[in-house]
């Protein structure tokens, strides 16, 4: 039996978007085979690594565990969402500064998760950046670089 594709409609990156999914297809799914945003990536699709991490109504959620028609009249913010055109967000500046990524399957969700601690405390020690990033899984580059980045892109924030 073939299921009933469902219509949704929602805000994505800040722009009015609708798509149609099945019942049980990912938001993850959506975003890279529908919609064609593969800055989203699939790590572990148990929800452990932070690679599908996505900003669902500011709330740092992970895309693999949320189902595409949950999104229905909701706002996603994506890693595509951060830049402004060609203006890389501060956090993509610092991260690309300070060589905080290496094969880039976890960088997209670790700035999703620093957006939002930035987004809710625009001055986080080191120990909360460590704290809220610990949700993100890094195979490569270690911690240290990306802790830095965050903090560094924090400074920046502040000042502008």
């Amino acid at each position: 039996m073939q299921s009933q594709k469902q219509h949704v409609t929602f805000r994505l990156n800040d722009e009015d978007t609708e798509f149609l999914c099945e019942p049980r297809q990912s938001l993850m799914e959506a975003l890279r085979d529908g919609l064609d945003l593969t800055g989203t990536k699939e790590g572990c699709s148990t929800g452990d690594c932070g690679a599908c991490s996505v900003l669902l109504d500011g709330r740092v959620v992970c895309s693999c565990l949320v189902l595409a028609p949950e999104v229905e009249g909701r706002t996603v913010t994506t890693v595509e969402g951060l830049a402004r055109g060609d203006c890389l967000h501060p956090l993509q500046r610092k991260f690309l500064e300070h060589a905080a990524l290496q094969c880039g399957i976890c960088t997209p969700g670790f700035l999703v998760a620093a957006k939002a601690l930035l987004d809710r405390n625009p001055e986080p020690s080191e120990e909360e950046v460590r704290y809220h990033l610990a949700g993100n899984l890094c195979r490569c580059t270690g911690y240290d670089k990306i802790v830095r980045a965050v903090l560094d892109a924090a400074a920046e924030m502040r000042t502008n």
